[in-house]
């Protein structure tokens, strides 16, 4: 997928009933200043703020936000102003750039950001599905092991999951990433050289995957087992040294866990609510939510999630898509880990 979860829109802002929408420019300064490292801890006790402070939330259409509407966690006693967002690289961008104060990415867009000298912070993680990021081939194909794509033309969405466990696969089977004619294409172009025959095999994520084994396609090999179904909550540094907005994004994380809490326990009921939103077949959203490898939850920094980051930026360097090798473990910050830690009242 992107960097993002696989359908990274609107939907009602937690400070009123229209939708806030802004439109974020890429940074186009240079990126400089120092990572935040450990942090401090964050008190359950803090206070939330008040009115007087805004929060301002990256999100992916019909995600967290719609969640936390969903299961009655806003609004917010703070101003919370959620901007829609098509892929993690453009929030990295909007976070370095003080435009956002928290969002969420896959593992890849931080390696990027910090590769680049982005100024941010990882204070939580997401835990998601794998199943639905896999290697189709045609109906057809001859194809039965992933050591069967030596000098095949495989398509994959570049700087993304499917490049990272597409390689991962790749070197299990004894291949490098050179001994298949790789494409990289967007999930349109993959999906439509796939049908067209152009396509020996296509790494792909998210609603492309039941879509296209609807129309044939055949599932070669999933992600679980190659990907940690990590997700990383990002923040700006400005607002972690920021009392009220750090006490914030505190709050922000409480009510995201809850609420997605009770996703996993109303599975059919998000079911109607998601797919209504993003204008999928009920049916189709369904089957999706119901075999996913896990259901999406939000946790506090373990050392297994630094080491798993670090795994990704070490891949892609290798590969030759990040220019140098890069430390991840100064990126993350744990002050959180009490507020992600506790029971769920």
């Amino acid at each position: 997928m992107t960097a993002a979860p696989p359908f990274p829109t609107p939907f009602p802002s937690a400070t009123g009933p229209a939708f806030s929408r802004r439109t974020l420019l890429r940074a186009g300064a240079g990126v400089c200043g120092a990572l935040a490292a450990g942090g401090l801890p964050f008190s359950l006790n803090a206070a939330v703020p008040g009115p007087e402070t805004t929060l301002r939330i990256a999100d992916y259409k019909a995600l967290d936000g719609l969640a936390l509407e969903s299961a009655g966690q806003l609004p917010t006693p703070y101003k919370a102003n959620f901007a829609e967002f098509a892929s993690g690289n453009l929030i990295v961008e909007a976070i370095n750039a003080g435009a956002i104060d928290i969002g969420s990415s896959s593992e890849i867009p931080p390696a990027f950001g910090v590769t680049a000298g982005a100024r941010l912070s990882v204070v939580a993680v997401v835990k998601d599905d794998v199943n639905w990021q896999v290697v189709l081939v045609p109906p057809d194909s001859p194809i039965r092991s992933i050591a069967d794509l030596k000098g095949k033309r495989v398509g994959y969405v570049r700087a993304t999951t499917t490049q990272y466990y597409l390689a991962k696969m790749l070197g299990e089977a004894g291949l490098r990433f050179t001994d298949v004619k790789a494409v990289a294409l967007t999930p349109a172009e993959g999906n439509s050289a796939l049908e067209q025959g152009s396509l020996d095999a296509w790494a792909i994520y998210g609603y492309s995957v039941p879509a296209a084994i609807k129309k044939g396609a055949r599932v070669l090999k999933t992600s679980n087992g190659y990907l940690s179904g990590n997700y990383l909550y990002l923040a700006s540094p400005d607002a972690l040294a920021d009392p009220a907005k750090s006490a914030a994004i505190g709050d922000f994380l409480l009510r995201l866990r809850r609420a997605l809490a009770w996703r996993a326990a109303n599975l059919d009921t998000w079911a109607q609510i998601h797919s209504s939103a993003i204008g999928v077949p009920l049916e189709v959203d369904r089957e999706i939510l119901w075999k996913n490898s896990r259901q999406r939850d939000l946790a506090p920094i373990t050392d297994a999630d630094v080491a798993s980051a670090q795994n990704v930026a070490d891949t892609f360097h290798q590969l030759g898509v990040l220019p140098r090798a890069i430390d991840m473990a100064p990126a993350f910050d744990r002050r959180f880990t009490d507020i992600l830690s506790q029971p769920l009242g």
